[in-house]
């Protein structure tokens, strides 16, 4: 039994002190869960949770984005003006000029890129700070969405395949299904890292912990699937951003560049001598990040219907990314994952839909969020500390 315990106590304290752990966040989140649950029975149900969703999907696609920044040790201020311009040419071009949404979406994302490499362009060619030239950018760009929104300041969005992003559901049993199917390829993945660790003669990770994980994502996901088929169902723009997600964390964990990112962030000096092109680097992660923000800013104005000069601002910028590191990435670069910006904007939503069910004020929600946010950023130095006293 004390052996046991003792496992147990090993298994928890390499799970808190790992470069990335979902266990802090899994933590926070469970124990958000019931106190809002306890002072009020409607959090969990599947309607709002359906919502909770529904408000968080363009959040978190942002700031995976901001992941992507902050694990090459560079920080992006635009991604929240980025993502209201891009969404407002998409819904000029398609609602007042008649453009069709295929063609209107390819244009916003296609501004985005532009962005992008331009922010990357002036980081790498002049070596200016990330922090100077985004913060320029925010400015820049805040004046270029007032000018195409000028003549009315709002557009409203009519029925049609941009307004239904946000607003279509899977059916009840392909729920389930997705949610089996991720299951498999969670366990058939666990199974094929403990061959490729056999045959490169190391020490496979435990059994008994990788089964745990196994066990945990399917009472979750098959939990979280019952629920919202209580309501409205799983949301294809749920899908859409594990889909992207998943896409990513492949790239950042199993490819070269992938890799780089991590070199980059953990040792920029070290990076440039084993011969990794920085700049390239570093001007593809503004690339896709602003292609990211684009996206979450399209999602956004499908949800609200309609586009104006304030979306985009309010405290999107702040929360996307304190949605990365709240979710688990580190600030100075070099450890964390995209999985982060999922994790970390359900804390904020869960802080933000639960003390809206409790009729508290925005000043409390904001104070509480930041409290979070503090606590994460102080853990993460602790641990960077601890790294570095064990070389």
């Amino acid at each position: 039994m004390q052996k046991q315990e003792q496992v147990i106590k090993l298994w928890f304290r390499k799970q808190l002190t790992a470069d990335f752990s979902i266990l802090p966040v899994g933590i926070s989140l469970l124990f958000l869960s019931i106190i809002f649950q306890t002072l009020n029975h409607r959090f969990l149900s599947g309607e709002n949770l359906a919502n909770l969703i529904s408000q968080n999907v363009p959040l978190a696609l942002i700031a995976t984005g901001s992941v992507l920044m902050l694990l090459i040790g560079e920080i992006d201020l635009s991604v929240g003006v980025v993502s209201g311009l891009c969404s407002s040419i998409v819904i000029s071009l398609n609602v007042t000029k008649g453009w069709s949404p295929v063609g209107s979406i390819a244009v916003g994302l296609a501004v985005g890129a532009i962005i992008g490499l331009s922010n990357g362009f002036f980081v790498t060619k002049f070596g200016l700070p990330s922090f100077v030239v985004t913060l320029a950018g925010l400015l820049t760009w805040q004046g270029v969405q007032f000018t195409v929104l000028h003549s009315s300041g709002t557009i409203n969005l009519p029925d049609g395949f941009i307004s239904s992003l946000m607003s279509t559901y899977l059916s009840q049993s392909m729920g389930y299904y997705l949610a089996l199917f991720t299951i498999l390829i969670y366990a058939l993945s666990i199974i094929n890292n403990f061959r490729k660790r056999k045959n490169a003669g190391l020490k496979a990770k435990s059994r008994k912990g990788s089964a745990l994980k196994v066990l945990l994502l399917a009472v979750v996901s098959l939990s979280l699937v019952r629920l919202l088929n209580s309501s409205r169902g799983v949301s294809k723009a749920m899908v859409f951003l594990l889909i992207v997600v998943s896409i990513i964390d492949y790239v950042t964990r199993r490819t070269r560049f992938g890799r780089n990112l991590f070199a980059i962030g953990g040792n920029l000096e070290a990076a440039s001598r084993v011969g990794i092109n920085v700049k390239r680097v570093k001007i593809a992660v503004f690339i896709i990040g602003a292609i990211l923000a684009s996206t979450g800013g399209i999602f956004a104005s499908s949800r609200l219907l309609a586009v104006s000069t304030q979306s985009g601002g309010s405290d999107l910028l702040l929360n996307a990314i304190a949605a990365a590191v709240i979710g688990g990435t580190s600030l100075f670069g070099g450890r964390g994952s995209v999985w982060a910006a999922i994790l970390g904007a359900l804390v904020i939503g869960f802080i933000s839909n639960g003390m809206d069910l409790m009729n508290f004020g925005s000043e409390t929600k904001l104070i509480v969020t930041g409290l979070v946010l503090l606590a994460a950023v102080s853990v993460d130095s602790v641990l960077r500390s601890k790294y570095r006293k064990r070389g």
